[in-house]
């Protein structure tokens, strides 16, 4: 456990940096007064993500590999992180809309159906806690692996 110590923090950091995130949204009104601008600012979360992995790099090839770090010691480092970020997913998504924001999946379906982008159903079954947790559990290796790889090329060192 220890040898992964830096991934576990990084992992639980990014799940944290997450629900600030998930707050910010919310004090924006981006979950109900503001909410269709919600599809766009989400996803300059993207930018905040990235960044706690460069971080997170960082911190392993500083304090596991004495400053020096190869691609692959970075992108294992990161499909680490990826890992534990995954695990917590359920969690965050429980956090989020049953404690930061628990009428958020309401005045989504609200919205979707008053500006006809979707039916009555499709946006019940759309937005919900199952299949948010579904997409969630696959977006978030799927993002973590390709962020891994990316952040790796730029985080090595020799």
């Amino acid at each position: 456990m220890k040898k992964f110590a830096i991934e576990i923090k990084w992992a639980i950091l990014f799940v944290v940096v997450q629900l600030i995130w998930m707050i910010g949204e919310r004090v924006a009104g981006l979950h109900d007064e503001n909410i269709e601008k919600h599809a766009i600012v989400t996803n300059f979360f993207a930018i905040v993500a990235i960044a706690v992995y460069v971080i997170a790099l960082l911190d392993k090839r500083k304090n596991d590999f004495n400053g020096k770090i190869n691609w692959i010691q970075g992108f294992i480092s990161g499909l680490i992180i990826t890992l534990g970020v995954t695990i917590l997913t359920p969690l965050s998504q429980y956090l989020t809309v049953e404690v930061i924001t628990p009428d958020y999946f309401q005045n989504m379906i609200e919205y979707t159906v008053e500006n006809g982008l979707q039916t009555l159903e499709e946006a019940q079954e759309y937005f919900s806690l199952r299949s948010y947790m579904i997409q969630s559990l696959i977006f978030a290796p799927l993002m973590g692996i390709a962020t891994s790889a990316i952040v790796a090329i730029f985080t090595r060192k020799k």
